[in-house]
Order: structure tokens, then sequence, then C-alpha cells
């Protein structure tokens, strides 16, 4: 892995003063900005699966899935949406203040259903008191025009962010975890997402077998072509009960230390385009689910860990980025 080394600082090399206490465009910070208070995201299943697991094009999912389809932390499918909000709100309650929600639709893929299902579970989480954004994950081959038209309609009544799972440009790559659609699939749903108004932030996996530095860092400046409001970085995690547990077993590879995380880290921060909002710097799998990186179990520590080296290293988000793009927003 590359490093930032450090040096003295030049009068130039002081961070603008733009997110707060942080080096980056953090989601809390945007969250507090645009609507006056902390919002929290509560985690729903609206009890679609996945064409990777229906056999549309897979039975197995990507290849990284666990068996809640990346929803591991969502609400109950038994339940209503109303009921699995209130679940989630009852939660967010013991340790926090009570503020604002953003119903998230995380289990499997969120637009994967006839769009009269959709409709129902969509329309209930938005009149959910409380609730100031929906949130979708999804697949960029999964938005057909009426599911296009139903968000439409949705996000003139409420903001609605569509999360979009690219994970990585290279497509020996995106073969190997078995993404299942083109780049060019990819842009045209961000394309015509952003055409109705809809917030599009993307997932990228860092620590693919395969890739090294250079080639995460272009799937880096990619996107700060694309006009797209956020990022989920996502560092892999190898869970039990996923068919990458069973490569890892049959075929070791390395996984990344924190150390070379942090410096990773660094630098995709640096290259990012300094309006996207970082959702996500690191992840973290279900603890009794994860195989490696085991350092990721502690969330906090993490966390701290990335704060204290960005600022000793001296690195902001966009400090390195060199433009190319006219930045267009809502």
């Amino acid at each position: 892995m590359q490093s930032i080394r450090s040096r003295a600082l030049q009068p130039t090399d002081i961070p603008p003063v733009r997110w707060g206490e942080k080096r980056y465009y953090s989601l809390d910070y945007y969250l507090k900005q645009t609507f006056g208070r902390k919002l929290y995201k509560i985690a729903l299943d609206g009890g679609m699966t996945c064409p990777n697991r229906d056999g549309t094009l897979g039975y197995r999912g990507c290849i990284f899935c666990s068996e809640g389809g990346s929803g591991d932390f969502a609400g109950d499918r038994n339940l209503s949406i109303s009921r699995q909000l209130e679940a989630g709100k009852s939660l967010i309650a013991r340790k926090h203040k009570e503020e604002g929600y953003i119903a998230y639709f995380q289990a499997y893929t969120g637009t994967y259903a006839p769009v009269s299902h959709l409709r129902k579970i969509y329309s209930e989480a938005i009149r959910f008191p409380g609730v100031e954004i929906l949130s979708i994950a999804t697949r960029p081959d999964c938005l057909p025009p009426d599911v296009l038209t139903l968000l439409k309609e949705l996000a003139e009544q409420k903001p609605v962010w569509v999360e979009l799972g690219l994970q990585t440009i290279h497509p020996e790559s995106a073969a190997f975890i078995r993404r299942g659609y083109s780049l060019t699939v990819f842009e045209q749903a961000v394309t015509a997402l952003r055409s109705i108004g809809v917030h599009v932030i993307v997932h990228i996996i860092l620590g693919l077998p395969g890739e090294d530095t250079e080639a995460m860092l272009a799937t880096i400046r990619y996107l700060n072509h694309l006009d797209i409001q956020g990022v989920k970085l996502q560092l892999l995690h190898i869970l039990k009960k996923t068919d990458l547990a069973d490569y890892y077993r049959e075929h070791p590879f390395p996984v990344m230390s924190l150390e070379e995380y942090l410096s990773l880290l660094g630098l995709c921060i640096s290259q990012l385009r300094p309006d996207i909002v970082i959702h996500r710097l690191t992840g973290d799998g279900p603890k009794p689910l994860l195989i490696e990186p085991r350092w990721t179990a502690n969330k906090r520590m993490v966390l701290n860990q990335i704060q204290s080296y960005l600022k000793s290293q001296n690195i902001w988000q966009g400090r390195s980025y060199t433009g190319g793009r006219t930045i267009h927003t809502l």
C-alpha cells in the first residue's frame, strides 16, 4: 500500500474550514446543515429478493453477500413497515434524543418488486412521523420506467435517495464478485435518477482480491466525473456463510491491516471531489459472522484512528482533486 509521508506544513496546506471539526464532508454534517438536526437511519426489509438470487441472474447472490442480502441489520420482514419503523425508533430512543429519521430499505434489492408493492411500502415509510428522507438500496439494473415514475412522484413529497452498489469499475473484479451488470448500465441508472431529482449514493468496496492501490483509486477518480451526491466506502469483509468465505478458505488472499487501510483511505479521501458526501468510511459486518479483517469489529476504535490519521497526515477531502467537470446540485 502507498502511504502519505509527513512533511513540514506549508501555508497552502491548511484545510478549508468547511465541514466542522472533520476533514471530510460527512453525512452527519450534511444532515445538520440541510435539516437543522441529526437524523437517524432505520434499516428496513421490504420483502424483496434479488435477481442474483431468484435465478434471473444467479442463485447465490454476490460473492460477499450474506444470507441477509446485505441487510443483516435491517428490520423483520414479517412486520409491516410501520412496525419496523416503530421498533427502530424505540431502539434509537434508548441512546439518543428523539429527532428525525431516514427510512432505509436496506435488505436485498430495494426496487425489485411490482410497482404496486413498492408504492405501498414506500408511501407507508414516508408517512411515518419523523421520517424526513426515503433511502433505497438497489441495483442499477432494477430501475424500470414504472419504478422511476414512482420515485419521481415520491421525490416531489420528500427527499429520495437511491444507493447503487457499483463496488468497482474494473470488469475482472466485477465478474469475480458476480455483480451481474455492466458499467454502462450503472451510468444509465445514474443519469435516469438524477433526471427525476433523486440523490445518488454509490457503494465502493476497497480491498477486492487482485486490485492494487492504483486500481482502487481509479474507481474513486471515476466517481468524480459523475453527477452523484454521496459515496459509501466499504472495506471488504469476509463473512461466514458466504461464497467469499469459501473462496478465502481455498485460496487465501491478503486482507488489509488497519495501518494499510488508513493509508489507502487517506488517498481516497484526498482524491475525492469535495462536494460528495461521505456516508461511510469503513463499514462493519455482524460480529458473529466476521472472519476477516477482525480489527474492524471495534468500530469506535477504527473511526477514532481514521480521524487521528487524517489530522496527523494533514489530509482532507479533495486536497488532491484536480477538477474536471461542472458540479450539478438539486
